[in-house]
């Protein structure tokens, strides 16, 4: 396997079968079925995959046509996805939690031909989307879903289409994809809609295999390349996951496993053993809260441990390293963090965080605990990965790293973070006012402000739209704020307003266990909503803020806060499917909540 080999490949798919062919019967696509872990070969996968696209085209599908992908991460998505391109087709990812709004609004948009889903639990607001937008003319299911219409969409079974000519069916294909270049539009990933309705990002090959050529060098030349494990959980409809979870693992010749889900995420770790991990910066917070908790409950020698290992960890990221701290790591290294690398499942590589900015702490945390974890930026319109931090520059917790190979960079007079190269979009699918404004001359428009550092590392401040103008013209950025908020145990999740306002207000959702431990103290009744009411429970999220504010400038002090009415979540639309908190939709139903902080 050689680094050469992304720039070599003309399109995915090829590139899928160079790797195979070096693979050939090892495993590569795994996942959990009656209990045990059971895999897919890289020539099984190909074998279905041209079974697929051969079965497409006896559809009547043609070059350029779209197809909707709706599924969870499992095989047959990495297959779908291979074999619609195979086909000559275009993949449209959408996400599993979609309503039937946001399916209706994907299949006009994308004018999708047909459709490939799971099951009959995604299939329920799938099918009155398609019978309203009357667009799709086939409906592939992994599943049997003979009880369930679509109207006059024809329904088809995953299993029946795996049933022709294996050895023409690939003779076919590579014939095909020989006609396909890296310009070549492979996918449609629909943006996340943090702002509005999602807009249908056109991810060619190239930009794609560019992303996965820059990543792959960074792994490569700082971690060494052998024999990978990925474990995939964030949503491959997600730009993100799309390209680190399953293109970069085929790249790199590695196995992909399907995590069952967030509830049994710990367990999966330390059953599959990955090497690589890629997830959003809300779970590594989430998991950095379930191993204090883990380690206060061992005892006053853990919890010193850990405190030792933390300051330790403080000190080096900011280049004061001591030899008097020597003795106290050599105990580290034995006593506190092997046990914390078991939980990952003890040949981590590296954990990489994208999709949302990572609070300097929370990788100042792992790294204290000798687990790498390396903060990337991106974005859906640039295939997503634009930079990523790596340890032969420098580990820099405030910065994004320094751009991947291919990629140019520069800042705007205004400070705007301005990208160009192979990986960035060739525009937006129907939408040429919004191309020619995210993409001039080239350059990637990227809605961020930061500057480069003296190693030529990005740091990021804020998004343009997101940041807060006060009523002094002061700018803050909230997504600092409301990172270091939901560090403290007393809160989950946070969002900060104050947009042409004297001061910041906050909105709060307490962390439902410590609720739970601060009620059983108190003698009172655990209910979330009552215990907001109580003088004493505002006290306590008082003095949790007041800690923030204590560390952060004038402007940036959050003076008052109200309680939302329950978490934020994907179901009730105010975060998006890769945990980013949706404003607009937060400020619509709480506003006039908001507002009223101002007059009291």
């Amino acid at each position: 396997m050689k680094l050469s080999d992304f720039d070599a490949s003309s399109n995915l798919v090829a590139l899928f079968f160079t790797r195979a062919a070096e693979q050939g019967d090892k495993p590569f696509l795994w996942a959990k079925r009656e209990g045990k872990w059971q895999s897919i070969s890289w020539n099984e996968a190909a074998r279905q995959l041209c079974l697929i696209a051969e079965a497409l085209r006896d559809l009547g599908l043609n070059d350029g046509d779209r197809v909707m992908l709706v599924s969870e991460n499992r095989p047959e998505w990495c297959i779908s996805d291979l074999a619609i391109m195979a086909a000559g087709c275009i993949t449209v990812p959408a996400y599993t939690t979609n309503t039937e709004r946001d399916h209706t609004h994907i299949l006009e948009n994308s004018g999708a031909r047909a459709v490939i889903v799971s099951d009959a639990k995604l299939a329920r607001p799938l099918l009155p989307a398609m019978l309203r937008s009357d667009i799709a003319e086939h409906v592939i299911t992994f599943e049997p879903l003979r009880q369930m219409q679509a109207g006059t969409t024809a329904m088809h079974d995953w299993a029946e289409l795996l049933t022709g000519d294996a050895a023409a069916a690939r003779l076919a294909v590579e014939a095909r994809i020989a006609a396909i270049g890296r310009e070549d539009m492979a996918c449609i990933i629909y943006t996340s809609g943090t702002g509005g309705s999602p807009r249908g990002v056109m991810q060619h090959h190239g930009m794609i295999l560019r992303n996965v050529d820059g990543a792959a060098r960074i792994l490569a030349d700082d971690f060494g390349w052998g024999d990978e494990v990925f474990l995939s959980f964030l949503p491959l409809s997600h730009a993100y996951e799309h390209t680190g979870g399953q293109f970069l693992p085929i790249g790199m010749g590695g196995q992909i496993y399907y995590a069952e889900g967030l509830e049994k995420l710990a367990s999966n770790i330390e059953e599959v053993r990955p090497t690589i991990l890629v997830v959003v910066p809300r779970l590594f917070e989430v998991l950095r809260t379930r191993i204090m908790k883990q380690i206060e409950k061992q005892g006053r020698l853990a919890t010193y441990l850990m405190e030792r290992a933390l300051a330790i960890g403080a000190r080096e990221v900011r280049g004061r390293k001591r030899r008097r701290d020597r003795p106290m790591n050599f105990i580290l290294e034995r006593a506190l963090r092997p046990k914390i690398r078991a939980k990952f499942g003890g040949r981590i590589k590296a954990m990489v965080a994208g999709g949302a900015p990572l609070n300097p702490d929370v990788g100042i945390f792992f790294d204290s605990l000798g687990l790498t974890l390396l903060q990337g930026y991106g974005q859906t319109e640039a295939g997503p990965v634009i930079s990523c931090n790596r340890p032969s520059v420098g580990l820099k917790m405030d910065t994004v790293g320094p751009p991947l190979a291919g990629v140019e960079v520069r800042i705007a007079e205004d400070g705007e973070l301005l990208v160009r190269g192979e990986q960035v979009m060739q525009g937006y699918w129907r939408n040429k006012a919004e191309s020619a404004r995210t993409v001039i001359d080239g350059w990637l428009h990227t809605g961020d402000i930061g500057h480069l550092d003296d190693k030529g590392r990005i740091v990021i401040t804020d998004r343009k739209k997101d940041m807060i103008v006060n009523d002094k013209g002061d700018n803050i950025s909230p997504q600092r704020v409301e990172g270091m908020l939901t560090l403290q145990p007393e809160i989950a999740q946070a969002m900060v307003a104050g947009d042409k306002r004297p001061y910041l207000v906050a909105l709060i959702v307490p962390d439902a266990e410590w609720a739970l431990a601060w009620a059983r103290k108190e003698g009172k009744n655990f209910n979330l909503t009552a215990l907001q009411d109580l003088p004493a429970f505002r006290t306590a999220i008082r003095a949790a803020i007041d800690r923030v504010n204590q560390d952060v400038s004038v402007i940036e002090k959050v003076r008052q806060f109200a309680f939302a009415d329950e978490a934020f979540g994907i179901d009730n639309e105010e975060m998006t499917p890769s945990l980013k908190i949706r404003r607009h939709k937060l400020k619509e139903r709480y506003g006039e909540r908001l507002d009223a902080l101002y007059k009291s």
